[in-house]
């Protein structure tokens, strides 16, 4: 598995915790792979990394996973001026077809690319998995509350895929009363794990 932007490295570590993966991750930010790699050393889990620029790594490697919570706020909006805010938040960092293209060229001929983005970029998403030949065969849509308009959406793509995709229930992260309802309740109390909060 490897994972593109891995940041502090929260969603590759508790899939190599729950499910045994060889995992490799990857972000251009010094910081934020030395974050990883310790919060990997502390729940003593092995990570193979990768500094630099995703859309440029030179590997041999090919994976059966490919996971990411990739920059994908628009360039338009207006931009945080913390530099290592800006490179994890905004899309300009990470453009969407320079990720999609390279994530097919690490990609096994069936493996999985698991990620998410912005819901109102939708139709560029699936236009640009459709040119790849990377068929997202679950999609589902993350609304903060049951009226509120979604600001996310999961997709899980295949390589190579013939399948029809299958639109899942909507989640919804909270109640009226702005607690968490139970399914995200329940994904967050299963996520429990040791991580950093701050320097070390």
């Amino acid at each position: 598995m490897l994972d593109v932007g891995c940041g502090v490295g929260i969603i590759s570590l508790l899939l190599s915790r729950d499910f045994n993966i060889n995992t490799s991750i990857i972000d251009k930010q010094e910081v934020m792979l030395n974050y990883a790699k310790h919060n990997y050393a502390l729940n003593n889990l092995n990570v193979k990394s990768h500094l630099g620029d995703f859309t440029t790594l030179k590997t041999e490697d090919r994976f059966d996973y490919i996971v990411s919570n990739p920059p994908f706020y628009d360039a338009a909006v207006k931009q945080s001026s913390d530099t290592h805010l800006n490179i994890a938040r905004y899309a300009q960092h990470l453009p969407i077809e320079n990720f999609i293209k390279q994530v097919k060229s690490v990609l096994k001929p069936k493996g999985w690319f698991i990620f998410c983005y912005d819901a109102k970029q939708i139709d560029i998403l699936l236009l640009v998995l459709k040119q790849y030949a990377i068929n997202p065969e679950q999609i589902q849509f993350v609304y903060p509350k049951i009226d509120r308009e979604s600001k996310l959406v999961m997709i899980a793509a295949r390589n190579n895929s013939k399948s029809m995709t299958k639109v899942l229930p909507p989640f919804v992260v909270f109640n009226d009363n702005n607690t968490y309802r139970a399914q995200a309740q329940q994904a967050f109390e299963k996520a429990n794990t040791n991580s950093i909060k701050g320097d070390f």
